[in-house]
């Protein structure tokens, strides 16, 4: 990303990362060129073993990007028209998006304020006979409530389809997410925990024969050339994408660390300002702070985040509209207070600067500036 020189704390810095392991991903990026597989290279099989093995599941299958990789996993598991899927009222618009173009109907459930993941005190009331799934989000990287998730589905007999999109490495009573449910979506977009250098994503599943759909409908429905057993996609992970993946991917765990190092001295420091509210994390669970997303209660959000931008500080609104609010899902027929807690996050919640080159200094700056609003606006 480019950098404002007035810019002290910029909200994502892909530069300093990419200063760390230049030696690496210049040597690995000239080993691709060198051998030209441009297309399932080498490299793409190590990073689907790799990753595998990082989440502690039988398959991994690279594909192009995130959401293509929630659209093949609902397919894969026979989800399409007539369908209703489970998703919740906040988060990215791609979760709704694939599950439209898998064929079926989003059905949306609101969130839980402390966490800001899928509410499972409300799930089972929006389940309908045409329901095929649920898609718990671990948003911002904080793991969904998987054990009433699952016992949910379970006990209606749907399948499960997580979207760890934002979660590489978060972990849910010890085990990793995205190795819970009959599949799991990652996105790699570059600002991820692990980010390429253009779009990637993958499914991962210990399941066989999901793993063989997903395999054919990413390279248009067969698994060797001029095979076309489905009529599939072209959403295939690219090898430059994979090499770059494979070296962040040794460094994925000490970058998480460093988040979560982050995150605390974040909460240390606005703990103690009122009308701030810091994350919650789940008792169960291991946030690997993606974001860093507090919820402004007092004053106003807008105007702190105008007051951060005058004095250096990039932040972010993740999401400045719920899903049943957003213009392009209106055919879904939500009104406005259906889901009032993802309401109030659209209006309360402010992402700060959280990378794991992050400085202390920085952090510090970021919490004073916000004291000095909080104050002002007392």
């Amino acid at each position: 990303m480019t950098m404002d020189a007035a810019v002290k704390v910029p909200f994502v810095d892909l530069r300093a990362q990419y200063a760390t392991i230049r030696e690496e991903v210049t040597a690995t990026l000239a080993q691709v060129l060198d051998h030209a597989a441009f297309i399932f290279g080498p490299e793409v099989a190590r990073f689907e073993e790799q990753f595998a093995d990082f989440q502690g599941v039988n398959h991994v299958v690279g594909v192009g990007n995130g959401t293509d990789a929630l659209v093949l996993a609902l397919r894969a598991l026979g989800i399409g028209p007539g369908d209703d899927v489970v998703i919740p009222a906040n988060t990215f618009a791609a979760t709704a998006e694939a599950v439209i173009h898998a064929g079926a109907r989003p059905v949306l459930v609101d969130v839980d304020l402390q966490t800001y993941n899928i509410d499972v005190h409300q799930i089972e009331r929006r389940i309908t006979p045409s329901t095929k799934a649920i898609v718990p989000v671990h948003l911002y990287g904080q793991p969904a409530d998987l054990g009433p998730i699952l016992a949910i589905a379970k006990d209606h007999g749907l399948s499960v389809v997580e979207d760890a999109a934002q979660a590489h490495g978060a972990q849910y009573r010890g085990r990793k997410v995205g190795s819970w449910g009959d599949a799991a979506v990652f996105s790699f977009y570059p600002a991820k925990n692990l980010g390429a250098y253009g779009d990637a994503g993958a499914v991962a599943t210990n399941n066989d024969q999901v793993e063989l759909i997903v395999r054919k409908l990413r390279d248009h429905g067969g698994t060797t050339r001029y095979q076309h057993d489905l009529v599939g996609y072209n959403s295939r992970l690219d090898t430059l994408q994979a090499g770059v993946l494979l070296v962040k991917l040794k460094h994925l765990d000490e970058w998480n660390q460093r988040r979560q190092e982050n995150a605390q001295i974040y909460n240390t420091l606005l703990s103690a300002i009122p009308g701030i509210s810091i994350p919650v994390v789940l008792e169960e669970a291991a946030h690997v702070y993606h974001l860093y997303v507090i919820r402004v209660q007092r004053g106003s959000r807008d105007d702190l985040r105008r007051h951060l931008q005058a004095h250096g500080i990039q932040t972010g609104i993740h999401y400045p509209q719920p899903l049943h609010l957003t213009p392009s899902l209106k055919d879904l027929r939500y009104h406005e207070t259906q889901f009032p807690v993802a309401e109030r996050c659209a209006r309360e919640i402010l992402s700060l600067p959280m990378y794991p080159e992050l400085e202390r200094s920085q952090i510090r700056y970021v919490a004073e500036q916000i004291l000095n609003y909080m104050t002002a606006s007392a």
